[in-house]
């Protein structure tokens, strides 16, 4: 008999309360050690200093109760006492007055607070009579009652006599440390990005066909190393594209040099069956190699250009013929791409479309980043485990289909192809008009 086996998942996700940009882990990673240091460093003062420092002055103020008391019970005459009294306001920072008559309650309570308690504490040892502790006395007064023989002695005490000003001097030292080291460590860390942001920003330009950025290695060693790698990078892959266009123009003029004599021979025989099939051979092996040379070359030597995306896909839209298209746009649609390839990749959708759809709809957006075009459309689709197939070149979902009717199997090849090289993408899903739906998703 088996037994399901239960793998234990953490309780609290740790990655999700983490910085997302390498910024915030570095800061993260430079404050934390910092943080803790202080958190360790108060807890070791508050446990030794200031409990130290307390009890000192709690014994102080207790030991000034006590000697106050003892003077009281020595010079018991009424004029003695008010001696008594103004000798501890002068000398003993106390204001003191007795109530004759008064007595404390009988259940006396006292605070919880650290500080109540040493004082307590101190006047147990010191005084050994009956007292009640008022911490809030008003004007920062403490007030300390002690039951005498005949009435109470009322003893005012300032509170700077039982707290320390080191503490506040210590808080504004560890918060305003923190906050110039938390200061320093941000302004440091942020000049050591900075290489990676340009670096990141030259990249994602380039992947979007942008060739004339610049970008200077800088920062640190690391840095410099992956920026010289990416400049020589881009050096080699402009390299193979100047190369493979230059090869490509000499191999278009020479498949149509040949092609230009047999049209001319052709010409010369006539208008025969056999001439005029032999014509229109000819002229799909003309449109075939076009297809060819364009998805070889990939429109690698185009530049990017601000252009009007509303204005393109109207004039595409208006190319084309024997179906229905509908334009809808939504938004701020001027969008920086190379207008011939991205026209290019569009018009291969639309004319997709039109060889098997008699209704086209294209709708335009902006979501956020990125610039969506739609296209749907009313006819057979393509079935959902062939659509990443549609995409491979020279791939023909029907056979059967001449080239003048169904291509050459390279225009959805050629327009995922330029998708991917403005930084975006081309899926189909199913469409709700009842065919298929071309999604083209562009970075803006």
């Amino acid at each position: 008999m088996r037994f399901p086996i239960h793998r234990s998942r953490p309780l609290i996700p740790i990655k999700r309360f983490l910085p997302k940009s390498i910024f915030g882990r570095f800061l993260l990673i430079v404050l934390m050690p910092i943080v803790i240091l202080q958190i360790v460093v108060a807890t070791v003062f508050y446990e030794r200093h200031w409990d130290t420092v307390t009890r000192r002055l709690a014994n102080a103020v207790a030991g000034d109760v006590s000697t106050l008391i003892w003077m009281m019970n020595t010079y018991d005459a009424e004029d003695e006492q008010s001696l008594v009294f103004r000798i501890a306001r002068i000398h003993l920072d106390l204001e003191a007055y007795f109530r004759p008559g008064e007595q404390l309650p009988e259940v006396l309570t006292q605070g919880s607070t650290s500080l109540e308690e040493e004082l307590s504490e101190s006047l147990n040892q010191r005084v050994g009579r009956r007292f009640k502790i008022d911490m809030d006395a008003g004007n920062r007064m403490i007030l300390i009652r002690v039951e005498l023989r005949g009435g109470v002695l009322d003893v005012f005490v300032h509170e700077k006599r039982l707290i320390s000003s080191t503490t506040d001097l210590f808080v504004f030292w560890l918060v305003g440390t923190s906050l110039v080291l938390a200061i320093i460590a941000a302004y440091f860390l942020r000049q050591q990005i900075r290489p990676i942001r340009r670096l990141a920003a030259a990249a994602d330009s380039f992947g979007k066909g942008r060739t004339d950025i610049e970008l200077k290695p800088a920062g640190a060693r690391e840095v410099r190393q992956a920026a010289s790698a990416f400049l020589m990078m881009r050096e080699r892959i402009l390299r193979q594209i100047g190369q493979r266009t230059q090869m490509l123009a000499g191999v278009s003029h020479d498949l149509r040099t040949p092609l230009t004599r047999m049209k001319l021979q052709l010409a010369m025989l006539g208008d025969s069956q056999g001439v005029a099939e032999l014509k229109s051979d000819i002229a799909d092996m003309e449109r075939m190699v076009d297809g060819y040379l364009a998805f070889a070359r990939g429109e690698g030597e185009e530049g990017v250009a601000r252009t009007d995306l509303v204005a393109m896909i109207n004039d595409v839209a208006a190319s084309a013929h024997g179906i229905t298209v509908d334009v809808t746009t939504k938004g701020d649609l001027q969008v920086e791409v190379r207008p011939h390839a991205l026209k290019r990749c569009l018009t291969n959708l639309i004319d997709n479309a039109q060889r098997y759809a008699k209704h086209v709809a294209i709708t335009v957006q902006r979501m956020g980043r990125s610039v969506t075009v739609t296209i749907d459309d009313d006819g057979p689709g393509i079935a959902a485990d062939s659509r990443e197939a549609a995409f491979r070149a020279f791939f023909r979902l029907d056979p059967s289909r001449n080239p003048e009717t169904g291509g050459t199997g390279l225009g959805l090849t050629i327009a995922r192809d330029i998708a991917r090289n403005h930084g975006g993408d081309l899926t189909l899903e199913d469409s709700p008009l009842g065919g298929l739906r071309a999604i083209v998703k562009l970075p803006v």
